[in-house]
């Protein structure tokens, strides 16, 4: 069994066929699906895809991308969300300077409050960070934050270090089946399988041979693999490890 620890089944790119392509991922051995909120209404079709589904566990959250939009009224509606059962995380929240679309200030408020309302919700962290990862570090260690995931992890290998320090699992996606992504690869093969998690971070990266097509949870098969390959071990450990650490992370009995 593999679990994808991070995708968007909410997006419209899977309107025309979602349950169709939730099926397939059962059939193919994804045990359970993580459905990441990325905005307020994301958060609320993650929710509610949740419910409809036993395979799916949502998380809810903020997108630094949407920080500029973030109000207390949001965090309000999201406080109430988290009193679902289905609901396993924060998330994703964190920081991103590649892209910028919200302002550093507005980016690092919200990580703040949504940090706290993991705190205050005794769940755990879904984080984003790309190009941010001094800042980032820097809000979680003041912050105190103890159980984090850093998702699509594209650092380097002193936040990598700093991360396991903490404590905190990383997760990688179908980029590091990328031929360019050599130095990706380098990160996965120094990280210890015990924090290691997979997840396709559907409908975006998908792997090697299908880029340019929506990817979808069936494919963290070949993260999975991927993982196999760089470490010299075999897919069935990968597949042991990395879902006893999703489901020790999201609290998935």
């Amino acid at each position: 069994m593999l679990i994808d620890t991070h995708c968007h089944l909410d997006f419209p790119e899977y309107d025309i066929d979602r349950d169709e392509v939730i099926r397939r991922s059962l059939e193919q051995g994804i045990g359970y699906i993580i459905n990441v909120g990325s905005s307020l209404e994301n958060s609320i079709r993650a929710k509610e895809l949740a419910v409809k589904y036993e395979s799916i566990f949502a998380c809810v959250g903020c997108h630094p991308h949407d920080a500029d939009d973030f109000s207390p009224d949001m965090l309000n509606r999201l406080k109430d969300l988290v009193s679902n059962k289905k609901v396993k995380a924060i998330g994703e929240v964190g920081l991103d300077y590649f892209r910028n679309l919200s302002t550093k200030e507005n980016q690092k408020k919200a990580f703040l409050s949504l940090i706290n309302l993991a705190k205050g919700s005794n769940l755990p962290l879904v984080v984003h960070s790309r190009q941010a990862q001094e800042d980032t570090l820097a809000i979680l260690k003041t912050q105190m934050v103890s159980k984090a995931i850093v998702h699509c992890f594209s650092g380097d290998e002193q936040f990598l270090n700093d991360c396991l320090r903490l404590g905190y699992y990383v997760s990688f996606t179908c980029n590091i089946t990328y031929k360019k992504s050599d130095k990706l690869r380098k990160i996965v093969k120094i990280t210890p399988m015990d924090r290691i998690c997979l997840e396709t971070d559907g409908p975006y990266l998908s792997p090697e041979g299908l880029r340019g097509k929506r990817n979808e949870p069936v494919n963290v098969r070949f993260v999975a693999e991927e993982i196999a390959r760089i470490k010299g071990i075999s897919v069935d450990e990968v597949a042991k490890a990395t879902t006893a650490n999703a489901k020790l992370f999201f609290n998935i009995k």
